[in-house]
């Protein structure tokens, strides 16, 4: 993989790149990130639960501020990790590209990073669930409808690979290429760079997939003019882009240390345990040094919440700090493709806080009462809608009764794609669906079901 060919400033939908220079004085990928922010799609986010039940009486993380916490952390790794690429391989690099790397990467990784759940439908992971346990359950009557490649798109629905839809595809009636994101941000999301039939649970870029068969060509786009190195042709698979190993870390440390604070603030944790283990990774990674220095500040805070926040920022810190040394440990495993182990997992062997944190969350946090509440109410929202729309679409205009006419009614019109094949029909409603706020799934399925009757605007 030649690191001189890892940016490209190409965007989807645009055939060429314009030898006009833009009176705007932001960068291509300065541009991307704003695009990001003033989308439609990034601010949905600020609907759709994390982790915990959305809305209520404390505070918590939403799938839009753990974005931008997870774009704040991501900009600090591609600072450093740029100027240590721009210096250690200052002889490899021409001069522009040692300026991307120095000036660039980190908006390229920030904006990705802000991008990485933008493909998540409602209701966290069980939202996932619903829409992949719905083709299970519904095999016998649609499986013979699509070819083996679409049918294992559906059973295996990933929030990944509808990022790379939501963000590239032409919607009916909207611009070409959708977000028209330059091709260095999109390969920089895609964590699992391979199609749903080379799925391998046993290989790390493959545990998943990243795109659907309706982005097959555009994704090959990509992956050719950000120098990705291809494994196969057949199914098609890549080895991860060296850019996707830092968004992964930024992801990785929020999500793990965030989740405990919100914990704690709800009370599902007390205050002395989440000091505790956020005390230990300070410790290990850093020393008893260190700790002592904190402890000094730390003892002239008496608010509990506070107590917290400032060892979450301290914590925080020594995991980008490891990270940035892992990564340059392992650059040339990762510009390779022969890393078969995230960064975030690297830490985790030698800090051992973090596998205690991992463990403890599973226990008191993701199999909390509150939060399985949310997701058996969320899996049967999502559940419902598709079982609505699906049947209905899937049949001609003149064979639909007159409930499904009505049904088809409700479907926005940029995910009405009545003249193509069923693969792309079904995917229309998926695109509605996991597109949801979780409030505009629970209303509407509170209306379609008769819980709620009445007239809204």
């Amino acid at each position: 993989m030649n690191i001189n060919k890892l940016f490209s400033e190409k965007r989807t939908g645009i055939q060429y790149k314009s030898t006009e220079k833009h009176a705007d004085a932001r960068s291509e990928y300065q541009r991307d990130f704003d695009r990001v922010i003033f989308s439609t799609s990034f601010r949905r986010l600020q609907n759709k639960t994390q982790v915990f039940p959305l809305p209520g009486s404390v505070f918590v993380h939403n799938r839009l501020t753990h974005s931008l916490e997870v774009a704040s952390v991501g900009r600090s790794l591609g600072s450093e990790i740029g100027n240590f690429i721009a210096t250690a391989f200052a002889s490899d690099l021409t001069e522009n590209n040692k300026e991307l790397y120095r000036h660039s990467l980190y908006n390229v990784i920030s904006t990705a990073c802000l991008c990485h759940d933008i493909g998540n439908p409602a209701f966290g992971h069980s939202g996932e669930d619903a829409i992949a346990s719905y083709f299970h359950r519904n095999a016998s009557q649609l499986k013979d409808r699509f070819s083996k490649a679409q049918w294992t798109d559906f059973l295996n629905f990933e929030g990944n690979a509808n990022a790379i839809r939501l963000l590239t595809q032409k919607q009916n009636g909207k611009s070409e290429g959708g977000a028209m994101l330059t091709y260095s941000t999109l390969t920089s999301i895609v964590k699992y760079p391979c199609e749903s039939i080379a799925k391998d649970k046993k290989l790390l870029q493959r545990k998943k997939f990243g795109f659907f068969q309706s982005e097959k060509k555009t994704f090959q786009d990509i992956a050719h003019e950000t120098s990705m190195k291809l494994v196969q042709e057949d199914p098609l698979c890549y080895y991860r882009h060296p850019f996707v190993w830092i968004v992964e870390a930024a992801d990785d440390i929020c999500y793990n240390i965030i989740d405990l604070e919100d914990a704690q603030r709800l009370g599902f944790i007390n205050a002395q345990t989440c000091e505790n283990l956020l005390q230990q990774i300070i410790t290990e990674i850093h020393g008893n040094d260190k700790w002592c220095r904190v402890k000094k500040k730390l003892d002239s805070i008496k608010d509990k919440n506070d107590r917290i926040s400032f060892l979450r920022a301290v914590s925080i810190c020594a995991l980008i700090s490891r990270s940035v040394e892992l990564f340059k440990q392992n650059f040339e495993k990762i510009v390779e493709g022969t890393l078969q182990i995230s960064i975030y997992d690297l830490i985790q062997q030698e800090c051992k806080a973090l596998l205690t944190i991992k463990e403890f969350s599973e226990t008191h946090i993701y199999n909390h009462r509150s939060v399985v509440e949310i997701e058996n109410a969320g899996y049967n929202v999502m559940y419902e809608l598709l079982d609505h729309f699906i049947p209905s679409i899937l049949k001609s205009e003149k064979n639909r009764l007159g409930y499904e006419k009505k049904a088809v009614k409700l479907i926005p019109k940029q995910f009405l794609y009545e003249n193509e094949n069923d693969y792309e029909k079904v995917l229309g409603i998926i695109d509605f669906v996991s597109g949801m706020t979780d409030n505009y799934a629970t209303d509407l399925y509170r209306k379609i079901k008769g819980i709620d009757i009445g007239m809204t605007l």
